[in-house]
């Protein structure tokens, strides 16, 4: 008999163990991806189909554009987005498998310039930005937008920067029209800093008591509950290899604390 999605990501060690012995018959998963965690997931791929046999093939988009294609039907088994809200979303319209849902990193936003020296200056750069342009991510389609915005709302500069904020439809956007010179500086995923292989440039990292906790959850899909491939790919990012490339791409992705045990029922006897 199979086992439960319940049995399998309460063990995520034994599930691990079982599912990334070499495949009989190699599957293939196709999971829906934050667009902040390409890089990490390009890599995470790689391990993962040396070790399983099984391939990944992954579609990046804002973590909104991304919910709203699996509610009009994609064929997504995977939904790896980059907050929690529409992970739990889609587990309260029933499209997802009960108790695969759990966080597999924990993002950082920064403020970044192509150009040494701009961004560095930090919140006084913000404070006294008069002209050019500064780039954020859509706040209701991206998550790393809505820290954004957070922050600037907390520093009392949302209201003044609106004439010279652009906004990308997703945070890879958004580090586009910065890495590209179309926007002076922007609001971005530390990743992508981490990981762009261009000019340093420079960077304030954003004080993390300015926005909301950008914890980005992980949840299988309805369509990938029969997918070996799925599973698997789940099991893989819970195990450790998978946490330090995770680790390694700029991201907290610390195990979450496993839940307290159940206390034994009580029968009256006492020692």
């Amino acid at each position: 008999m199979a086992p439960s999605a319940r049995t399998l990501f309460a063990h995520p060690l034994a599930a691990l163990l079982l599912l990334l012995t070499p495949a009989t018959q190699a599957a293939e998963v196709l999971v829906a991806v934050a667009a902040n965690f390409t890089d990490a997931t390009r890599a995470l791929a790689t391990a993962f189909e040396q070790q399983s046999g099984h391939r990944v093939r992954a579609s990046f988009a804002s973590t909104g554009t991304l919910y709203a294609q699996i509610a009009h039907g994609a064929p997504y088994e995977v939904f790896l987005a980059a907050d929690q809200r529409r992970p739990q979303l889609a587990e309260q319209q029933g499209w997802t498998v009960g108790g695969s849902r759990f966080t597999y990193a924990r993002g950082k936003l920064v403020l970044w310039s192509a150009e040494p020296g701009r961004a560095d200056r930090g919140e006084r750069y913000l404070a006294t930005l008069t002209d050019g342009h500064l780039a954020i991510a859509n706040p209701l389609t991206a998550p790393y937008g809505l820290a954004a915005q957070q922050a600037l709302t907390r520093l009392q500069l949302w209201s003044a920067l609106q004439e010279r904020l652009v906004r990308g439809d997703s945070i890879a956007q958004t580090f586009q029209f910065v890495a590209t010179g179309n926007a002076e500086a922007g609001l971005v995923a530390q990743s992508q800093v981490q990981n762009w292989s261009g000019p340093s440039g420079s960077l304030w990292p954003i004080p993390t008591e300015l926005y909301q906790p950008i914890v980005q959850q992980a949840v299988l899909l309805r369509r990938g509950q029969d997918n070996p491939a799925a599973r698997a790919w789940l099991a893989f990012l819970r195990s450790e290899p998978a946490r330090a490339i995770i680790r390694r791409h700029g991201y907290d992705a610390e195990p979450e604390p496993e839940p307290e045990p159940e206390p034994e029922p009580e029968h009256g006897w006492r020692p």
